[in-house]
């Protein structure tokens, strides 16, 4: 299965502002691109690539006083089938665990673990720790909080989520990894690209998604609170602690979003993205 993906953002800044985006697909599955993605940032001033601490592909530019768009567009292959589970999958010791897995136990800017430990404990504690508690928790946050874009706010914790009981996809997945932490198993945040593939049409308008990987025996498997089930199509962007790791654009100095658009399509013929006009 082929994917058409990609996205168009701009932005005024009233200066000169230094300026992170990650919107590449995450290394681990640069083998499923086809050809070389189209990218632009216009104007974009020392455009430099590279990776952050957590191997996530980074775009570093110079915002210039004024409007920069930034448009992404490639093709990506499928294997068409949906996320990998093993029901049998246990959470490792904690003393068993790698030392690189070992920071996703942590409380974290907006997966406050320590302040829901109590609640997860007394929910989820004398539970084993295995593939379907990382279930269960994914049915809790799911049934938590309600969804919907008006409710958005950047700055809410997971811990805020859970009494808030309303959020977007970010906050669905902060409270299951904050509760998996707390409960010692890893857990981590991950954005990326996924459309409508396999599933009924949303109307509203795409949008980048979050979910979230737990490590269980030896590997990290793909849980979404969200949509509370297992998908095709998902393109990884950036992996991390949570949101705060991984921003889609972060510039250090104010802005003002003026474009969004994102586009997560199968294909079968390949018509390139039309992007915003100059």
């Amino acid at each position: 299965m082929q994917i058409r993906y990609g996205c168009e953002m701009s932005f005024i800044s009233s200066a000169p502002a230094p300026t992170v985006c990650m919107i590449d697909v995450h290394p681990s599955r640069a083998r499923d691109l086809t050809g070389v993605p189209m990218l632009a940032i216009n104007p974009g001033r020392g455009a430099t690539s590279g990776f952050d601490s957590f191997g996530n592909i980074i775009r570093r530019f110079e915002a210039p006083a004024g409007e920069t768009r930034i448009m992404l567009s490639g093709l990506f292959t499928d294997n068409n089938v949906l996320d990998a589970r093993d029901p049998s999958a246990e959470a490792l010791p904690v003393g068993d665990l790698p030392n690189d897995v070992l920071t996703y136990l942590n409380a974290s800017r907006y997966c406050d673990s320590d302040l829901l430990a109590g609640d997860a404990w007394r929910l989820f504690g004398n539970q084993r720790r295995d593939t379907q508690l990382v279930e269960k928790i994914c049915d809790f946050a799911h049934d938590r909080i309600q969804f919907g874009y008006e409710h958005a706010r950047a700055t809410r914790t997971a811990s805020q989520a859970y009494a808030e009981r309303v959020g977007v996809c970010r906050d669905f997945a902060h409270l299951a990894i904050a509760l998996c932490r707390a409960v010692n198993i890893p857990a981590r945040y991950v954005n990326g690209y996924m459309g409508d593939i396999g599933v009924p049409a949303d109307p509203a308008p795409m949008d980048f998604n979050a979910w979230f990987e737990a490590y269980l025996g030896d590997r990290w498997y793909t849980f979404d609170a969200r949509h509370n089930c297992r998908r095709i199509g998902r393109i990884q962007i950036a992996k991390g602690r949570d949101a705060c790791d991984v921003p889609i654009f972060q510039t250090f100095g104010p802005h003002i979003l003026t474009g969004f658009k994102v586009v997560t399509e199968e294909v079968d013929n390949v018509v390139p993205m039309q992007f915003m006009a100059a």
